[in-house]
């Protein structure tokens, strides 16, 4: 009986994709299996036939039309217990649970899939507020800087001038006058 439970551990793992790219769900088989022995089945959230293979041969005569044309596997993989699943054209109804069920092992794995959108879909104007921050304030630091300079030249101008007429003021009292 315990030997039974550990064998229908369910893993899940979560990945997420991009709409209209291309994702690799992973399968893999935990125990040493023979293909003459072994099934896998792919199901999504709708229990839908997403992909079979039958004794190490892809089987997609009842796949569902959705996906269709979609969905591979790597059958050179077989032999090491790699059923991953590669799902192509990503479209917003892949978000969800995918489940891939092997026998005779009894092994469950659970991806929860989430499709997000492409940075080209979005658009270049959301990247251009994401960008337009540090732009912004690069830009009012610069002109921070150029009008604390430009004051301080004035300052330091008025400063020498009055310095010098001070030294030219206390000079001609003096008797004497001195050129700038």
């Amino acid at each position: 009986m315990f030997a039974v439970l550990i064998n229908k551990v369910s893993l899940q793992v979560t990945i997420e994709a991009v709409i209209g790219g291309s994702v690799v769900l992973p399968c893999s088989a935990e125990h040493d299996l023979t293909l003459q022995d072994t099934e896998v089945h792919w199901r999504d959230k709708d229990s839908k036939i997403v992909f079979d293979i039958i004794k190490g041969k892809d089987t997609v005569a009842e796949q569902d039309p959705q996906y269709k044309n979609r969905a591979e596997t790597f059958p050179d993989e077989y032999l090491r217990g790699n059923f991953s699943l590669k799902l192509n054209n990503l479209q917003h109804t892949d978000t969800g649970k995918f489940s891939c069920f092997t026998t005779p092992s009894n092994e469950q794995k659970t991806i929860q899939l989430i499709i997000n959108e492409s940075t080209a879909e979005k658009g270049n104007k959301s990247t251009e507020q994401e960008n337009q921050g540090p732009k912004t304030q690069s830009v009012w630091m610069m002109i921070f800087i150029c009008v604390f300079l430009l004051l301080a030249s004035i300052v330091l101008s008025v400063a020498y001038f009055m310095f010098k007429w001070r030294n030219r003021a206390q000079a001609a009292s003096e008797g004497t006058v001195t050129n700038f």
